[in-house]
């Protein structure tokens, strides 16, 4: 990070994503009046102030004042947002892309030479600042810039620094993964009602499961096969619960699923 970069954030785009990066960094102490959100959307300003209670502006030209400006916009609108941001840009300013299959390269080609450009794939737990979020620097980004960047993302969750070339499979696992576990969720409330279960307990019984199983994977460090094996009794309830998911290859399922999110994002970055 250079040295005289200024301690202001320009925050560009206030969707869902932008918003929860937005929480997350108040919760975790940053102050508002560092904080410039660039948003263009008619009588967005006064709702995000009233909420926030940050500086909303619509003319991108103010991103100039930032040190670090976030993109939180959906990928098909990069490549008008950076021709609109790049001669407003500091030259020594750090661009943080949470936009899907947009590579740092496509940023940079877009950018004044030299931008330093760190990529994150996030996921929605950040909303509850439980998000994992893989980032990957471009070629003018320095161990500083990532360490910025990593600091940011932390106030929403964790975070891990990792090669480009495996944010497409981040984006199948961490950013498409939050989508499986629901999945799963909805189809063991169905069975649960099929049962008899009123829908609220069902729910109740498979949320606290659910996140009572994860926290046992996080803070025991085991590895998941012998926690199963722990639940799995021979000839149990479980064992014959678990022979109906291996006769009908859910793991395999799961395996190519996650394969099929890994191809899709690959298609997307490719066309960045």
């Amino acid at each position: 990070m250079s040295d005289g970069r200024p301690d202001v954030l320009a925050l560009v785009g206030a969707g869902v994503m932008g918003q929860t990066l937005l929480g997350g960094l108040l919760r975790a102490g940053r102050d508002p009046a560092g904080v410039l959100v660039v948003d263009r959307r008619a009588g967005r300003a006064e709702e995000l102030h009233d909420r926030f209670g940050v500086r909303v502006v619509t003319d991108p030209a103010a991103v100039a004042a930032a040190g670090t400006v976030v993109l939180a916009v959906k990928p098909q609108d990069m490549g008008d947002l950076l021709a609109s941001l790049r001669d407003h840009l500091r030259p020594d300013v750090l661009v943080v892309s949470l936009a899907a299959g947009t590579t740092t390269h496509s940023c940079e080609q877009q950018l004044r030479p030299g931008t330093a450009v760190v990529r994150v794939m996030p996921n929605t737990p950040s909303l509850v600042d439980e998000g994992m979020a893989a980032l990957a620097g471009g070629r003018h980004c320095g161990p500083a810039d990532l360490a910025a960047a990593e600091e940011l993302m932390r106030s929403c969750g964790r975070t891990a620094v990792l090669a480009e070339k495996h944010l497409d499979a981040v984006t199948a696992l961490s950013g498409s993964g939050p989508a499986y576990v629901f999945y799963v969720v909805e189809a063991m409330v169905e069975a649960g009602v099929l049962l008899g279960l009123p829908r609220a307990t069902a729910t109740e019984l498979v949320v606290q499961t659910v996140v009572g199983a994860g926290a046992m994977l996080r803070e025991t460090g085991q590895h998941p096969t012998v926690l199963r094996e722990q639940v799995t009794s021979p000839a149990g309830t479980t064992t014959a619960a678990l022979r109906q998911l291996d006769d009908h290859k859910v793991r395999a399922a799961f395996v190519t699923a996650v394969e099929a999110a890994w191809s899709r994002s690959r298609e997307l970055s490719r066309g960045s």
